[in-house]
């Protein structure tokens, strides 16, 4: 028969032997520093000064003096004295230093292998349920990097279900943000939990964005929404080609373009405005100088738009001088004359000396012609 047991190698008490309470006393003692082991620390390598009877420790690896020699095992202060108990692997000891359980694995003493996979909730100071299988209260919750980033990754089974983040106000929803019943990026919201707003929608297909916070036409002028890139206007499309449907401009905002007849500006808004400068030669071409009969510039010359209206426009021109009259206010008098104008062109003009001057001044005539394209 063996002396001690073989687990915790309590001493057994032999036949016929004597002083037999000091065996017994012995696996009492041994007993109870095993018996729910719970030690003061695990890295000291030399015992305290002011321990006290019974107090236990797991002696540190390197330990010296009273220690020398005993890493890893049990000490126990008994009688006055430091008794050792040597581990077996699967040991557990509780360190209250730490707060924490400490096993032996045959070798050194290590932290308790915690197996946390396919738990069925987890609650942190709060309470897990079948829906809200890990549930955390606290102020914040942080997930930081282990190397050079992070993510966090909400994944759903179909297209046709939900992978989102929801914030709510009193346990109600207030904010939802995901791949909400589609693979399309969206953003509601609610103000009683009841009624939901979706502001923003991001196609998951092009990325166009639509939903209640962009303009919802081109007359959609409600504040605090978005602008569409097709219904506003920026340095990409201010200038170009103007165009509208159905009364709404589908353009740009200025057109202007120069032609062998003048130049012309469009507004989007339906505006023309055409301007050209002809020489039309001497003002004393024909005419003599009566009433009746005026100096004027001969023939008369046709202008055709540098851009057609839609209705004829107004037509305005003026006769400046390219000589140096400026002292002769009889020489610079005229006027012009023209017929009705039409939406091409602008016919019959001419210009007409108001003074009786008979110089023979060459001049040009500005024109001018404001309507609508459309």
């Amino acid at each position: 028969m063996p002396d001690a047991s073989p687990n915790l190698d309590l001493p057994y008490i032999l036949p016929a032997q004597a002083q037999k309470h000091v065996t017994h006393n012995e696996a009492i003692a041994r007993l109870d520093a095993l018996t729910q082991l719970a030690v003061a620390d695990h890295d000291r390598t030399v015992p305290p000064a002011d321990a006290t009877e019974g107090a236990r420790h797991i002696v540190a690896p390197g330990a010296t003096a009273e220690w020398a020699g005993q890493d890893d095992k049990v000490a126990m202060l008994l009688n006055g004295g430091w008794e050792f108990l040597a581990p077996r692997a699967g040991w557990v000891a509780y360190v209250t230093a730490e707060g924490a359980m400490r096993v032996f694995d045959g070798a050194q003493w290590g932290e308790l292998p915690r197996d946390l996979d396919h738990l069925p909730g987890l609650g942190i100071a709060t309470a897990s349920d079948a829906v809200n299988r890990l549930a955390v209260a606290a102020q914040a919750s942080l997930f930081t990097h282990a190397g050079a980033g992070h993510q966090i990754k909400v994944n759903k089974s179909t297209g046709h279900d939900t992978a989102s983040l929801l914030f709510q106000t009193g346990w109600s929803g207030r904010a939802e943000m995901g791949t909400a019943g589609s693979d399309d990026f969206a953003i509601k919201l609610s103000a009683d939990g009841a009624t939901w707003h979706e502001a923003l929608r991001l196609d998951a297909a092009t990325g166009a964005v639509s939903g209640t916070g962009v303009q919802q036409g081109p007359d959609d002028t409600t504040p605090g929404r978005l602008m569409r890139a097709e219904w506003g206007y920026g340095p990409g499309n201010l200038l170009g080609t103007v165009a509208q449907a159905g009364g709404q401009p589908t353009g740009s905002v200025i057109e202007r373009a120069s032609t062998p007849t003048g130049d012309y500006l469009r507004l989007a808004d339906g505006t023309q405005v055409c301007t050209h400068g002809v020489g039309v030669g001497a003002i004393t071409a024909a005419g003599s100088g009566t009433w009746a009969d005026p100096y004027r510039t001969a023939p008369a010359f046709d202008w055709v738009y540098p851009s057609p209206f839609a209705a004829p426009p107004t037509v305005m021109a003026q006769g400046v001088p390219t000589g140096d009259v400026a002292g002769d206010s009889l020489r610079r008098m005229c006027s012009p004359s023209m017929a009705a104008p039409g939406t091409a062109a602008q016919a019959g003009i001419t210009l007409m000396r108001l003074g009786a001057a008979a110089d023979s001044d060459d001049f040009i005539v500005l024109l001018c012609a404001i309507g609508r394209w459309a």
